[in-house]
């Protein structure tokens, strides 16, 4: 068993969360301490500045320096981490679709200039290598998934049973496992996709006309009323028609969700039963819809947007928490699993997650002094 650090800076751009799990990169034994790290304003900015760009972008340099120098502090907490599982900041997305290739993906952040500054090795760059193979490059989380389920299960807390993942981050993503299957790149064992936007449009829409991060608890949205003809307009997007799986970028619904006629709680209303219809639309892919969701992410925090999902979906929702797993974390422990698959060269993605014709193993892995090539 190895004790490994994840660390995930996710598209919501509030700040890095850090987790530690032990795990053989199959059996989790388990979970220890934690940590985030919020950016200040100014950070924020600076990373909302060089979201779309790709590298050599104007902005790119400075947001991969901030999230090296911003992940490094974290971690530097976490002595006893023998190995750091390092995201990075995704700036853009875009692995196009199974008829024409897109222009890749990107996370900004050296993870070899960071394990030179923590002294230990770094497993990072976890998506080049899916899209390079044919893949969506993501989710990532839902290998993780299916070891939380195992986990889960043999704990008591949930039956050996389908069950779906729904982390509603910036953008929504579910992953429905059986737990049952030997390996979670088994056929059936993970079936995984973007569902669409879920914070980062109602994170803006609070940044532009309150100068806030979010709408905290869904104290707005549950002031108004969500407008069903700005959703259905929502739901004719070339998204939801796309075969599983698929993958979206950040800001690939700019310009759909148009509520600058709405009032400030109408407009917060209709963001957060969007994401929440985005993942019913996405269940409606499916062959046979899980007996429950598990919420994690920040989303899970907002009382508006549980309640629309407990309004939209036709299963029962619940947080993760009710499965003894922790919520605001656990993207970051999914990063420290999947950096100990990557150190024993075991998949971290495959047809059924991101699409990829084979199962695939991400990942560079860069130990203090120099960097060594993909996994």
């Amino acid at each position: 068993m190895i004790r490994a650090l994840g660390m995930m800076s996710g598209t919501s751009l509030d700040g890095v969360d850090a987790a530690m799990i032990e795990t053989d990169g199959i059996r989790i034994a388990g979970f220890g301490r934690s940590a985030y790290r919020a950016y200040s304003g100014n950070e924020s900015g600076l990373l909302h500045a060089a979201l779309g760009q790709w590298p050599g972008g104007p902005a790119v340099a400075e947001a991969g320096a901030l999230s090296v120098a911003a992940h490094a502090a974290l971690a530097e907490g976490f002595p006893e981490a023998e190995l750091v599982g390092y995201h990075g900041q995704t700036l853009a997305h875009d692995p196009g679709t199974k008829t024409q290739r897109g222009r890749g993906t990107h996370q900004a952040g050296d993870g070899a200039a960071l394990a030179r500054r923590l002294g230990r090795r770094v497993v990072w760059d976890f998506r080049s290598e899916d899209v390079r193979r044919g893949g969506e490059g993501a989710p990532l989380a839902p290998f993780f998934h299916w070891a939380c389920a195992a986990w889960a299960a043999a704990q008591g807390h949930l039956p050996a049973e389908s069950v779906g993942f729904l982390n509603l981050g910036g953008v929504g993503n579910l992953t429905v496992v059986d737990p049952a299957a030997g390996a979670p790149e088994a056929p059936g064992a993970c079936i995984a996709f973007d569902t669409g936007p879920a914070n980062a449009p109602l994170n803006d829409l609070m940044r532009g006309r309150r100068g806030l991060a979010r709408d905290e608890g869904g104290h707005l949205a549950l002031q108004g009323s969500p407008d069903e003809d700005v959703l259905a307009d929502f739901l004719r997007h070339p998204h939801f028609a796309r075969p599983l799986p698929k993958s979206l970028d950040r800001d690939a619904f700019a310009g759909t969700l148009d509520v600058a006629h709405l009032g400030d709680a109408d407009a917060a209303a209709t963001l957060t039963h969007a994401a929440a219809a985005a993942v019913a639309a996405g269940l409606a892919l499916l062959e046979r819809v899980p007996g429950r969701v598990l919420v994690c992410g920040g989303g899970r925090h907002n009382a508006a947007m549980m309640a629309a999902l407990a309004a939209r979906l036709p299963c029962a929702v619940a947080p993760v928490e009710a499965a003894g797993l922790d919520g605001d974390m656990l993207e970051a422990q999914a990063f420290g699993w999947l950096a100990v698959r990557v150190l024993r060269g075991l998949p971290t993605s495959g047809p059924g997650t991101t699409g990829a014709p084979e199962p695939v193993c991400g990942g560079r892995i860069s130990p203090p002094g120099r960097s060594l090539g993909s996994g």
